[in-house]
């Protein structure tokens, strides 16, 4: 992971779609003002020096997520682009990302995130049936519009990754959507589990119960690793870091480190926070266009201080658990929040664990 790490919500939370697990959604019911409109090229000219000068030469990633982004329009992103060049004094790398819903991509936006080598998230739970919680302003299944979207991708060699939101349904169908995905010949995934609203613990279909979690876990390992020994990989981001773990390598996803690490998120008024999950005002570390801020004295407020304390909390009964290596408590601060999958997580490494060992060849 790049030395400075700046999500970019240039939309807010504006969105032409109304999925129904939506978790930015509850983030901004926590807070004074839901959306705060379109970030103007003011105010990112502003983030975009701050980071470089804040970088001093060493490498920046730029992740675009929302609400949607590409709300903001491709003239913004072709600006935000233009401007880093023209600022980039020290020749920092510089690394974008977006995710999308994919519903106003087209061959000009395909193009030009080719042309600048942005990694592309597209958010898709499967096949049409079990991408019904993802629909549009119509309350329709966005399905074949995201399917659209992967097409004009693949088209303009686009590199991309399908995120799936993990609810209780795709968990216990997991088997039917990696099938799903290898018929299309998506090769990198994510599976991100959905979560409940701050302080609910209501239950639905939405929300993965412990044994449809541990169902995930095992089936979905096991077709990792016997895609891998039959070489044919997929990339399944949170298998993939939990092999790096067990060889004993670094992970590079946030929610696997244990605790928190220093992330920034800039929202659609200048407005940073730790953490997307944490976008609230409680959590407000302070705004990108004040003179008196930047990306470091942000980094060493009280309050980001605080936000990293915070996650190294570990319960007793995990710091005595042989798998704590491997699940690190529980994972991401947010989902411990959530809900306990200690079980699951488990079961999953009793059953599991002697599958490690087909990577140890990968072991750097």
């Amino acid at each position: 992971m790049p030395p400075l790490s700046i999500m970019i919500k240039p939309a807010s939370s504006l969105c032409n779609m109304r999925c129904k697990y939506c978790f930015y959604h509850d983030v901004t019911d926590h807070r004074d003002i839901k959306s705060f409109g379109l970030l103007t090229e003011e105010c990112a000219e502003s983030l975009i020096t701050k980071a470089l000068e804040f970088a001093d030469g060493e490498s920046i990633a730029f992740a675009f997520q929302g609400g949607e982004p590409t709300i903001r329009g491709l003239d913004f992103y072709k600006f935000f682009c233009e401007t880093v060049d023209k600022h980039n004094k020290k020749n920092s790398k510089i690394y974008y990302g977006l995710q999308t819903n994919g519903t106003l991509i087209n061959d000009e936006w395909a193009k030009f995130l080719q042309e600048k080598d942005f990694l592309v998230g597209l958010s898709l739970d499967g096949d049409f049936d079990n991408n019904s919680f993802r629909i549009d302003d119509k309350g329709q299944n966005a399905f074949y519009k995201i399917i659209k979207a992967a097409d004009i991708f693949t088209k303009h060699n686009v590199q991309f990754n399908i995120l799936t939101v993990l609810t209780g349904r795709c968990a216990e169908n997991i088997d039917v959507i990696l099938r799903y995905f290898k018929k299309r010949g998506f090769k990198y995934l994510q599976f991100i589990p959905c979560l409940r609203p701050f302080g609910d613990d209501t239950e639905s279909e939405l929300y993965m119960t412990v044994e449809q979690y541990k169902h995930f876990l095992i089936h979905g390992f096991n077709a990792y690793v016997k895609d891998y020994v039959r070489g044919e990989y997929t990339s399944i981001r949170y298998f993939d870091n939990l092999v790096h773990l067990y060889l004993g390598n670094p992970t590079e996803q946030c929610g696997m480190c244990g605790h928190c690490t220093h992330q920034f998120v800039v929202e659609g008024n200048g407005n940073v926070y730790p953490c997307d999950f944490y976008c609230t005002d409680e959590w407000l570390l302070g705004n990108i266009n004040s003179p008196s801020e930047n990306f470091d004295t942000l980094a060493h407020s009280e309050k980001a201080i605080e936000f990293l304390r915070e996650s190294l909390k570990i319960k007793e009964e995990c710091k005595k658990c042989r798998y704590l290596p491997l699940c690190r408590g529980g994972g991401c601060k947010r989902n411990r929040y959530d809900r306990d999958y200690c079980e699951a997580y488990k079961a999953f490494f009793d059953a599991c664990l002697p599958l490690f060992r087909a990577f140890i060849n990968e072991k750097k």
